[in-house]
């Protein structure tokens, strides 16, 4: 019970510190609601590229959802680096906490914060006009879906930090990765309008899996279709596809993060 309930109190100290931060609240809240209202507003008319009757705003969700995911899960590195920093992580060191525990808290907090703000990009996409094709199961399976990506992805950021101790170059990392890897996904394009070569590494970005399950969970429609009369539903092999992918990677960017880490408490 010792990891559980010490995990659970540092979760609860990440929170308080976050409640405490009312501009990052504000900030982390305000992010989704750009990214979905001023996007899908501003590249509205690009739905008329992707096929007759495409709502953009349908079809670009699900890639709204796991950029964001894919923004938030790159700031844990920073937060580690900063206990690092302030002397903090020395001083839980110092007392009887689990020590694995002072890592989970971390990323359970990192977890809730990404599942708060998929529900808020939600909660507005059906004020613009987005329902899941499969119902409120599609819409507890979207957000199952970005907590693991963000879970699997915050081990590359938690990694970086406990390995350079320098939030500037964790930063630096992240936004390399980020863009290259959004632009050169499905997430917001759909692989008939991309260069052959991009289609190639679409394919094979782990980002395009992601985004496939969650639009299929969203629009009903299997990978490659533009939501053109398609309610097929789950479709699993496309979903348990993703979910081995977001598998693959949690394994190795958690447990590096995990090494890692073992090093810095030794």
């Amino acid at each position: 019970m010792s990891f559980l309930s010490d995990s659970f109190h540092l979760f609860i100290r990440w929170m308080k510190k976050l409640v405490r931060n009312p501009i990052l609240i504000f900030f982390s809240l305000f992010q989704p609601v750009i990214f979905l209202v001023l996007f899908t507003q501003l590249f509205a008319k690009f739905g008329a590229l992707l096929g007759p009757g495409v709502n953009y705003t349908i079809f670009a969700t699900a890639g709204i959802v796991l950029q964001n995911a894919f923004s938030s899960a790159f700031q844990s590195g920073t937060a580690i680096v900063d206990d690092i920093r302030s002397g903090f992580l020395t001083k839980m060191l110092a007392t009887p906490v689990n020590r694995t525990a002072i890592l989970f808290g971390r990323i359970l907090s990192d977890v809730f914060r990404v599942v708060v703000q998929t529900v808020i990009i939600l909660v507005l996409a059906y004020a613009l006009g987005v329902f899941p094709e499969t119902g409120f199961p599609g819409y507890l399976l979207v957000i199952f879906t970005v907590a693991a990506f963000g879970l699997a992805w915050s081990g590359i950021s938690l990694a970086l930090g406990l390995r350079t101790k320098s939030a500037e170059t964790v930063f630096g990392i992240a936004g390399f990765l980020t863009f290259p890897l959004l632009f050169m996904s499905t997430a917001l394009v759909d692989t008939s309008l991309m260069p052959d070569w991009m289609k190639s590494v679409s394919n094979y970005n782990p980002i395009s899996f992601a985004v496939n399950a969650m639009r299929n969970m969203i629009t009903g429609c299997l990978p490659g279709h533009l939501m053109s009369n398609c309610t097929t539903g789950f479709d699993w092999s496309t979903i348990l596809q993703a979910y081995g992918v977001i598998a693959l990677i949690g394994v190795l960017t958690l447990g590096a993060t995990l090494y890692l880490f073992r090093k810095v408490v030794s």
